[in-house]
């Protein structure tokens, strides 16, 4: 009886369109198509990431001509802000030499810890899940990420 009551449950919520971690792939999707936009009107060309509650990737895109590198990147910020549920540019003034957090930019097999990360709350305010963007300044990088973070 059990089994069948959580099977059902999962089957409703994996219909109408829930993820078990907080963002559906759907979800993601809307997120990236807003940042993208954003990026398009900043004439950047971005690396965008989408992590679950879990710190999972969701979704991830590469706007043509954007940076090799910055794909990693933009994982890593999204998984720094989720990690710690705040901006990651927060997180590196933190960071900086005679901070309380120096140094952690080496913990969890490695940080970013300058703008792009930005956490992803639901209507109720709780943490869902986290967006990384890398591919131009950090300034840029850090409004794709809010334009995308906005985007429910």
């Amino acid at each position: 009886m059990k089994k069948t009551v959580l099977l059902v449950l999962f089957t409703i919520c994996s219909y109408v369109g829930f993820s078990q971690n907080g963002i559906s792939l759907e979800q993601a999707e809307k997120m990236i198509a807003v940042a993208k936009e954003k990026a398009i009107s900043l004439d950047t060309k971005m690396n965008i990431s989408i992590v679950d509650a879990g710190a999972n990737l969701v979704a991830f895109v590469r706007m043509d001509g954007a940076w090799l590198g910055s794909a990693d990147i933009s994982l890593k910020k999204a998984k720094t802000a989720r990690f710690f549920d705040m901006n990651t540019g927060v997180i590196g003034s933190l960071s900086q030499p005679g901070g309380a957090l120096y140094n952690i930019e080496h913990s969890n097999g490695g940080l970013i810890t300058f703008p792009g990360g930005v956490p992803i709350k639901n209507e109720a305010g709780e943490v869902i899940g986290a967006i990384g963007v890398s591919g131009s300044s950090v300034e840029n990088d850090h409004a794709v990420a809010e334009a995308g973070a906005s985007a429910k």
